[in-house]
């Protein structure tokens, strides 16, 4: 079969920058999935992305698909002809559909038997017949939230579409994508060159657009960016702090990318860094300087879209633009020190928290008090904790965080400092929205810890209390991420807490007609759940959390440690046969009555020599199993019990459980009993023997 080269390329206004590579990523991945779907070959994908443009080129592409051996199944062969032996009237309606005529038809052997059957031939589909269709597809399978129309055009993209390539070799596919007609025309750089671009082939395609002051390769104009800020950085004997969202989304802006640095007055310089930071990168997505040290400097470097003549002119624009930002947030700071957060804290009482949970004040008021309740519980200062709780809130209502949404906690931070609250509360403050997403850092101290787990925990119990859950994938109070951080808070702190007490003092201080009886179950089960996610993806099976919560659990530390002991011990080559065998435990001695009495095993009923084995050996490993226990090390304890799998074995082997003499019987009972208990004392190892 012939190959040739294959390109389509969609022409539009300025994409989202934020989306640019993932609109990019998912057209690559609709095309491939188009060809794949033909069953059509084909080489090298690559994929380009620009302000202004989706591009898809494959070096290979099979031109024609392989032709298809098809195999039509009819009626059952007894059924095919009648006691005359002429064909029936299902054989004669199944040749009729298939257009052949009944005597053609072959035997096919099923699994069912034979039937009739007809073996033809289909003829491979041709890229050139459905190129068109898998664009189009592609296009209508791109994640966009909301598509526009632009002028009379009924079509529908994320931005107004203006041209479209779609060529094999050096041919145009002729159709229609977007209401627009195929071609072989690109645009370059819409002010170095702003003319069509005829294209001779797709294998031009990168070499044409960088002749015309297009680099098309996104991951290409990415690195060349971070060269260039680097660059300027080092012109300026400072350093450039890139940030991967700021440099994806900046590369989502320009086609061809000239990196320039500017400056602002060192006055700025008393403004909280965090505040001039976000100014310039969340409204004018410049690229912060910082020196040896780490402090900001009064410079920036921004990345135009264009080769200037008169680079100066450009930069003296941006300080132009940047200056009323800076200045702006200088005035909120300066405005906001003039009234301390404690006289804020009334004002909270205007803001809706949650319809029927009530204002940000109430919230307040219930952090603080199960803040302090937390404090004695993981070595933090009851009164620091319940200050830093009641003033926390406070910032959403400065002047500053309502210019700066993003510095809610840290504009917090620095007005605690100014207005001498103690540094730990100030910490605290700012450190309340830790972590904010997988991976990040948690609070430094344990009152900043003690405020986290409060505001999270009241969250939680509050939503769940007025029966409103995540659903699928709407979960407006981010609760899914409220209970991995409070489970990464206990458990990477090494807290010592339990959540189902912990839930029910967070439940206790709302009102008792406000949230239903079974809050804090609900919530317990929806945090645990998000626990077994995480052991999943630390790689450990779902069977060994299975064990553990078993035991109805609600310590975080607890359980992770007994999770990580059952992976370790199953890991040994005891593992699968104690486990077995404690599920054989199991269902012996869940066939028993409730009425049947267990007691400790009497060593003068014990007749076989397997059983007295057995016996000892738990006699033995309780000891040592309790002292392990004591100490907290649940590997060494289970992994210790590995040993009995020889005695257990054995047991099975040689020993009639239900033996007529109903004493021996319930002594053997009693060993079971006891060997299914020190097991027990870790987890339930019966359930990895479940999935098996």
């Amino acid at each position: 079969m012939s190959h040739d080269s294959l390109l389509v390329e969609l022409g539009t206004e300025e994409l989202p920058p934020k989306a640019l590579k993932s609109l990019a990523l998912a057209f690559r991945d609709g095309i491939v999935a188009g060809l794949k779907l033909n069953a059509l070959e084909f080489g090298e994908v690559q994929w380009f992305a620009t302000p202004r443009r989706l591009a898809v080129l494959i070096a290979s592409a099979q031109l024609h698909a392989p032709d298809k051996e098809l195999e039509v199944l009819g009626p059952p062969l007894e059924r095919a002809k009648d006691e005359n032996g002429q064909w029936t009237p299902a054989a004669l309606g199944f040749a009729r559909k298939q257009g052949v005529n009944a005597d053609t038809l072959q035997i096919a052997q099923t699994p069912k038997g034979e039937r009739l059957a007809l073996r033809k031939k289909e003829a491979g589909v041709s890229l050139a017949s459905c190129f068109i269709d898998i664009i189009n597809q592609a296009i209508a399978d791109l994640p966009i939230p909301k598509r526009m129309r632009w002028g009379a055009n009924r079509s529908e993209f994320v931005r107004p579409v203006h041209w479209v390539v779609a060529m094999i070799g050096e041919n145009i596919v002729e159709g229609e994508i977007l209401g627009l007609p195929t071609g072989r025309h690109t645009r370059g750089h819409r002010f170095h060159s702003p003319g069509a671009i005829e294209l001779k082939n797709p294998s031009h395609y990168c070499e044409s657009l960088r002749a015309a002051w297009v680099i098309a390769d996104f991951d290409e104009r990415q690195a060349l960016i971070r060269a260039q800020v680097e660059e300027q950085a080092l012109a300026l004997e400072a350093s450039a702090v890139i940030s991967e969202d700021l440099l994806e989304e900046v590369t989502g802006l320009v086609e061809w990318p000239v990196a320039l640095a500017g400056s602002f007055e060192e006055r700025f310089l008393e403004v909280p860094a965090e505040a001039l930071v976000s100014a310039m990168k969340e409204h004018q997505k410049y690229f912060h300087i910082i020196d040896n040290s780490g402090h900001l400097l009064p410079a920036f470097i921004t990345v135009a879209n264009l080769e200037s003549s008169d680079p100066l002119q450009i930069i003296k624009g941006n300080e132009r633009v940047i200056r009323p930002r800076l200045s702006d947030a200088a005035f909120f700071f300066n405005t906001d020190k003039k009234t301390t957060l404690a006289e804020r804290v009334e004002k909270l009482d205007s803001i809706i928290f949650q319809q029927k949970l009530g204002t940000l004040k109430e919230k307040t008021n219930r952090v603080q008090h199960l803040a302090s309740q937390l404090a004695a519980d993981i070595g933090a200062d009851p009164e620091l904790a319940s200050r830093a709780a009641y003033l926390s809130k406070t910032d959403l209502i400065s002047d500053l965080v309502g210019e700066f949404p993003d510095l809610q906690g840290v504009a917090g931070y620095y007005y605690a400092l100014h207005d001498g609250e103690n540094p730990q509360v100030a910490q605290a403050i700012r450190e309340q929205y830790l972590p904010r997403f997988a991976g990040d850092k948690l609070p430094s101290g344990p009152v900043a810890t003690c405020l986290a787990l409060a505001d999270r925990l009241d969250t939680l119990v509050g939503i769940f209390g007025i029966g409103q859950p995540p659903t699928g994938s709407r979960d407006p109070f981010a609760l899914r991420r409220a209970s991995l951080a409070v489970l990464r808070l206990i458990v990477e702190n090494g807290l010592d807490l339990d959540l189902r007490e912990t839930l029910a003092q967070a439940a206790g201080l709302y009102p008792k007609d406000l949230i239903n009886v079974n809050t804090v179950d609900a919530t317990l089960d929806y945090m645990l759940e998000r626990f077994r996610a995480w052991f999943e993806d630390e790689g450990i099976p779902v069977q060994v959390f299975r064990a553990v919560s078993a035991k109805s659990l609600s310590a975080p530390l607890d359980i992770q440690q007994r999770v990580y002991a059952v992976h370790q011990f199953g890991q040994l080559s005891q593992a699968l046969a104690l486990a077995a065998a404690n599920k054989r435990v199991s269902n012996i001695l869940g066939k028993l009555d409730d009425q049947h009495n267990f007691g400790k095993v009497d060593p003068q009923l014990l007749e076989e020599e397997a059983e007295r084995q057995l016996a000892q050996a738990l006699i033995a490993k309780a000891s040592e199993t309790e002292a392990l226990l004591e100490q907290g090390d649940y590997t060494a304890a289970l992994c210790g019990l590995a040993s009995l799998q020889a005695p257990v074995d054995q047991f099975f082997d040689d020993v009639m459980v239900m033996a007529e003499d109903q004493a021996i019987r319930n002594n053997r009972l009693n060993i079971l009993k006891a060997l299914r208990e020190l097991f027990l004392r870790v987890a339930d190892i019966s359930q990895l023997a479940a999935a098996k």
